[in-house]
């Protein structure tokens, strides 16, 4: 069906005397058969690598979901029936396999509400769900020999904030947040208000993001405190009969973490004064140390408001606190030496702090870091740990080897170091599995000293991404080889199961077979899903690498895709779509990321559902070269050159240069509008969830460092809102009108709108109801499918010269 749906499309246009009709439209049927597709199943590996869970998904929520009632809170949206997230996931099916491969035993989920992911005990015995219903969510528990889920009893779990529910060590108890039992009905707004909202700085500077969905006042405020307060619980599972205590008071619980031994719990819980300016993140809190028997053994930390944070810095006092999963109950911590100003000379910029949870928590140096802290793995042996330090400025990371103890500890050694953008010189990430415990470690080769680890990458080459495993040997500093993707392929491991690495799991795909996982053992192969294509006509679009040079010499790719039927020498429409990214150097820049060999998928609101409409695709990288604090001086002319150097070379695989249309999402839709501005090299254009004025991102937007009052000429020139009179090609205008991303407030399309309208431009505004930054509902991303292939079907193929 889909082919005959194909053929007859490619020459037909949307209706334009539809084109203002209200209500919902529908995109054209080629595009709605790939849309409605059903998604190929997530898998999860048990932690022993015994058992794999097929999980199936709904695609798209309805709009009715979308519009169900949800509160904004201090950066959460919260479903106030629930007393979830406003979005939960839903889970539609759950099929258990041996990873080794065989038949899939369907699992029966609760016939009512919306199931959410599995997760895991550490034994890989039992995996459990959070089921939300409309009165609230549940908490139910499978054992892997049977068939069916099984409900937690007497208690309705808190998920609007933090961790809900997860695994106790023993795997055969979890720690809960639930609603108190003795909560009362939520705060009623008050008839009249108490008085004015006031706010007041003392005069030092406080820099803060554009955040949405703030506390507004009082009554928000005391909603945030209701919604968000649960009781942590200890829930033991024995067969059908469950116990449970209490631990600790009830509060509002962001973290919570079992220690190692399950002896005690990491908790941080939220403290007022609550802040009308920044989110829950940056709230004052107390990080404390319970016993799993329920009392509070001792405090680790009570941070204050983060709200002198300085751009790019850090909060003061300890941070990235965690157990050291190897140690039966020690912590580990980082804090910043330079008052985390990241402007600062100071010597060291970081250090790591150790202690041993008890009746006093008192850290212990164990190494200080010159460059900002970036990370730490730990080996499951040997008191030894990666850590990972950043140096901003030069855009360079760095990986030591430390010990974990300051006993006899031997000084860190640099094992790696790269710029973070060189993704040619990416010696892999290290490979993890869970302890018993269900804390994570590198999972070494099983030699005897355990200097021996498994690294994991994309492979990054000239040609397109090649992923590799390797087994990396700290003794002698080098990489043995274990797997590296074939030619004319993408494979990739995505599990390790044994020591040696000889068992694995792997997905692989090509340009004409969908991605499927198969266990491998050396000898065996084991297809373990059988996903199909859902769209068989577009593969018979060719897809290839193209680097080409802009005229100052940097090197820079797209990913060309030609149509279905195109052949040599013809002409067609392209659609250019891209995301500036900047880099310290044009060595980095010019680095080609992707691969020709991926199967194209195409779902959501993409781009390339264009290539059902007859039009080429080019996905181009836009970098925008420099010092990081002077790399935006230029902004403009860098998108002009990106552009027009791939242009020039697409030119030669058959794209007809006068019918372009440029288009690009949020950071891309800035990009969009600066070109049409800028620009005389495209037809028309798509902006959706874009910012466009700048002044209204006073203090730093994307890697931008500088505030507004630093380099008022630089927001201004890279701000398209100021340049709105020159836009003189068509352009499209979407957002989600309850976006939630920072900056991106929906008036910043609206303003942009008005601005190009009232200059006479020609312009579409597009407000998706309930939708956010990403569009989820299946009747709004049908919508703006429908008109985007308009808008481009009126402006950009059927434009004359």
């Amino acid at each position: 069906m889909f082919r005959l749906f194909l053929c007859g499309v490619f020459a037909v246009t949307i209706a334009l005397d539809a084109f203002g009709q209200e209500g919902y439209q529908k995109p054209p049927p080629a595009v709605a058969a790939i849309l409605d597709a059903p998604t190929p199943p997530a898998l999860s590996v048990s932690p022993t690598g015994d058992h794999v869970l097929l999980v199936q998904s709904a695609r798209y929520p309805a709009i009715e979901e979308l519009a169900a009632p949800m509160v904004r809170l201090a950066g959460l949206r919260i479903n106030p029936k629930t007393n979830g997230p406003a979005r939960p996931p839903r889970v539609t099916g759950i099929s258990l396999m041996p990873v080794t491969g065989g038949e899939a035993k369907p699992i029966t989920l609760p016939e009512k509400g919306k199931c959410g992911s599995p997760f895991w005990s550490p034994d890989g015995k039992r995996f459990a769900v959070l089921n939300t219903t409309p009165s609230g969510i549940e908490l139910w528990v499978c054992e892997v020999g049977d068939t069916k889920f099984q409900k937690v009893k007497g208690l309705l779990v808190n998920a609007a904030i933090g961790e809900p529910a997860q695994w106790m060590p023993d795997s055969r108890s979890l720690l809960v947040q639930t609603i108190p039992h003795t909560r009362g009905d939520a705060p009623s707004p008050p008839l009249a208000p108490a008085g004015p909202v006031i706010q007041e700085s003392g005069g030092k500077a406080a820099p803060v993001r554009t955040y949405q969905d703030m506390l507004k006042d009082a009554h928000d405020a005391a909603l945030f405190e209701h919604y968000c307060t649960s009781q942590l619980v200890i829930v033991a599972l024995d067969g059908e009969r469950t116990a449970a205590h209490d631990l600790g008071k009830p509060g509002i619980v962001t973290n919570s973490d079992p220690s190692p031994d399950g002896q005690f719990v990491l908790v941080a819980r939220l403290a007022k004064p609550f802040s009308y300016l920044h989110p829950y993140t940056s709230f004052p809190r107390a990080v404390e140390v319970y016993k799993a028997s329920g009392e509070k053994s001792a405090t680790v930390a009570e941070l204050p408001l983060q709200d002198k944070v300085p751009i790019e810095g850090v909060p003061t006092g300890p941070r990235s606190i965690r157990w050291v999963p190897t140690n039966p109950h020690a912590l580990i911590w980082a804090e910043a030496q330079d008052d985390g100003d990241p402007k600062k000379k100071v010597p060291h910029r970081d250090a790591l702090f150790t202690a041993t949870a008890g009746a006093e928590i008192k850290g212990t140096e164990l190494l200080k870091i010159e460059h900002r802290f970036a990370g730490l793995d730990f080996f499951p042996s040997g008191n030894r740990m990666l850590v990972r330090d950043y140096d901003r400025d030069r855009k360079w990371v760095r990986t030591f080897l430390a010990p974990t103890t300051t006993i006899l500890a031997p000084d860190p050694k640099l094992l790696w170091e790269r710029s973070s953008q060189d993704r040619y010189g990416d010696p892999g990430a290290p490979v993890a599995r869970t302890l018993p415990s269900g804390h994570l470690v590198i999972r070494t080769a099983g030699d005897p000293a355990g200097d021996t680890f498994f690294l994991r990458g994309d492979g990054a080459t000239p040609k397109g991404d090649r992923p590799f495993l390797d087994k990396y040997n700290l003794s002698t500093g080098k990489a043995e080889r274990l797997f590296h993707c074939p030619e004319g392929a993408y494979e990739e491991v995505v599990r390790v199961l044994n020591v040696s690495g000889s068992k694995v799991l792997v997905r692989r795909e090509t340009v004409t077979e969908p991605p499927n996982v198969y266990y491998r053992d050396g000898v065996h192969e084991k297809k373990l899903t059988d996903n199909t294509d859902p769209a068989p006509e577009l593969r018979k679009a060719k897809k290839q690498l193209v680097t080409t040079k802009r005229a100052d010499g940097t090197t820079i790719s797209f990913t060309l895709h030609l149509p279905p039927g195109h052949k040599d020498g013809d002409s067609v429409p392209a659609v250019f779509y891209a995301y500036p990214v900047e880099f310290a150097s044009a060595d980095t820049a010019g680095q080609v990321s992707g691969s020709p060999h991926r199967f194209t998928a195409v779902g959501g609101y993409s781009h390339l559902f264009f290539l059902t409409q007859g039009y080429a695709v080019m996905e181009v990288s836009m970098p925008i070269v420099g010092p990081p604090e002077t790399a935006n001086n230029n902004f403009v002319e860098q998108l002009n050159d990106n552009a027009k150097a791939a242009l020039d070379k697409a030119t030669e695989f058959g794209i007809d240069k006068t019918r372009v249309g440029v288009m690009g999402h949020s950071y891309g839709a800035f990009m969009t509008a600066n070109l049409l501005a800028h620009s005389d090299l495209f037809k028309a254009g798509i902006a959706r969830s874009g910012a466009y004025n700048r002044t209204l991102t006073p203090f730093g937007f994307q890697n931008e460092r500088r505030t507004f009052w630093d380099a008022p000429e630089i927001y201004g020139k890279m701000s398209p809102f100021y340049h709105a009179h020159k836009i003189k090609e068509p352009i499209l205008m979407i957002h989600g009108a309850s976006d939630a991303n920072p900056g991106t407030f929906p008036v910043q399309s609206e303003r942009m709108y008005q601005a190009v309208r009232g200059t006479g431009g020609t312009a579409r505004l597009v407000l998706l109801p309930h939708e956010d930054h990403g569009y989820a509902a299946r009747e709004s991303i049908g919508h703006v499918l429908y008109e985007q292939i308009a808008w481009f079907d009126k402006y950009v193929k059927g434009a004359k010269n």
